[in-house]
């Protein structure tokens, strides 16, 4: 399985894994349909089929010149031998009349050639659709018949205590089935991805499970297996799984334009605090706060307002500044959204119309922040990816990061970020917003 370490979040290193999608199984193929009464080895049975090993072959070396096979040639020129990287993961069948499979964007980024594995050993070559890094979700699709699909459950109706089994590869060991609870629901900031909704489950989770599928007791697919904090690299009973709503949307994008396409309303946001709270005088604990309005923006035509507290998008209650961001950021560009929003105390709602995310700007970065990428939003800078490996991922900085000043400097676009960097010949420190929370990152 491929594993990605991070070494954030109080000296554990992070695993990914995550994996995927929405079932468009047609009516003649297998799909696993299970009673919640019947016996969990007779529905892990059925399941079972629907989850696959995947092998993943990246970093061969494009040899041109057949010099290059000499060893002595190689030696003279000090030329390292370029071997093909090797690394393997999970995933989950959700249609079988088309053979689309879900699974982590982690687990076949850079891949030259990707193998799926049944659980009847039956191997396929297999073709990417489409991979989003900022969800950490791929979607695969394989020719075969005789394949069985996971019906998808309803991750927005999960409940903390309710129990699940986590499926998939740990260790390359092949396929493992291991069971626990739903330990938390909502849960971000674990400086992952930049789009953080997470199950936590104390189902063992363990390198390989990447793009495993997270199942409930009656064979439905509610999450895809996608982190754990281990450590010593091994699962302590704190595991994260992607719920199927949110890698549901992903995988319709991908199907449909290969990418993932996010929209925007216009709007710099902020969890609403007990204090903030208290302060505009609700009796309510959760929302998002409307710092700043963009002129102009679909959320500035329909009337939204500073200090507007959005309490639900399309019915379903916003947690926080995170459940806001995943909710429009991951609708459809050209779709409208109803809005209830919190003005003086008295409950408003309003349609606003999600446009397409503006461009991101690659700003002239500094090198010890090479490999990010940000762009303006209403008010902010907002970090929209960030490159795995490169000097801004060692610095610390995440997708989804939002940095309001350099130095104690504010700063509220790119070009004035750019500017205050390079302005800059020591130390850097940027405030930061992640997850909610506001931090420091200090980088020498």
């Amino acid at each position: 399985m491929t594993t990605r370490w991070s070494s954030y979040l109080a000296l554990s290193a992070v695993f990914l894994v995550l994996a995927p999608a929405p079932a468009l199984a047609a009516a003649p193929q297998p799909v696993i349909s299970a009673s919640a009464e019947r016996p969990l080895p007779d529905v892990l049975q059925e399941v079972t089929p629907a989850v696959v090993n995947i092998s993943v072959t990246s970093g061969s070396a494009a040899q041109t010149n057949p010099l290059y096979n000499d060893p002595f040639f190689r030696r003279y020129f000090n030329m390292p031998d370029a071997q093909p990287r090797l690394s393997a993961g999970s995933g989950v069948i959700v249609d079988a009349e088309k053979g689309f499979i879900l699974t982590n964007h982690h687990v076949v980024a850079d891949a030259s050639e990707i193998t799926v594995t049944l659980k009847d050993r039956r191997r396929f070559t297999a073709e990417l659709i489409g991979s989003d890094q900022a969800t950490d979700i791929a979607l695969l699709r394989i020719k075969g018949d005789r394949l069985t699909a996971l019906r998808l459950g309803d991750s927005d109706a999960l409940r903390v205590g309710e129990p699940v089994v986590a499926i998939g590869n740990p260790f390359g060991l092949g396929q493992t089935v291991t069971s626990g609870i739903v330990s938390a629901l909502g849960r971000s900031g674990i400086n992952i991805e930049g789009y953080e909704d997470f199950i936590q489950t104390d189902a063992s989770i363990n390198p390989g499970n990447s793009g495993g599928a997270l199942v409930t007791h009656d064979g439905r697919l509610v999450g895809i297996n996608t982190a754990i904090i281990a450590p010593a690299g091994g699962n302590i009973g704190i595991g994260f799984a992607v719920p199927i709503a949110m890698a549901s949307t992903v995988m319709k994008q991908l199907i449909e334009h290969g990418e993932v396409r996010r929209g925007r309303i216009g709007i710099a946001i902020q969890d609403l605090t007990p204090d903030l709270a208290d302060a505009l005088k609700l009796t309510e604990n959760s929302g998002a706060v409307v710092s700043s309005v963009e002129d102009g923006s679909p959320a500035a035509q329909a009337g939204l307002l500073a200090g507007d507290v959005i309490i639900s998008v399309d019915q379903h209650p916003i947690s926080g500044s995170a459940d806001l961001r995943n909710r429009v950021g991951l609708a459809p560009a050209g779709s409208e959204v109803g809005i209830e929003y919190l003005r003086d105390g008295a409950r408003k709602s309003v349609t606003v119309r999600i446009e397409p995310e503006k461009g991101a700007k690659t700003a002239a970065l500094p090198d010890r922040l090479e490999g990010a990428q940000i762009e303006d939003a209403a008010g902010n800078v907002f970090v929209s990816r960030v490159d795995e490996g490169s000097a801004a991922a060692r610095a610390g900085l995440r997708a989804g990061d939002v940095i309001v000043a350099v130095n104690r400097q504010p700063v509220t676009t790119t070009v004035e970020l750019a500017t205050a960097l390079r302005n800059t010949a020591g130390t850097i420190a940027l405030d930061l917003f992640r997850g909610g929370n506001k931090l420091f990152l200090v980088i020498r």
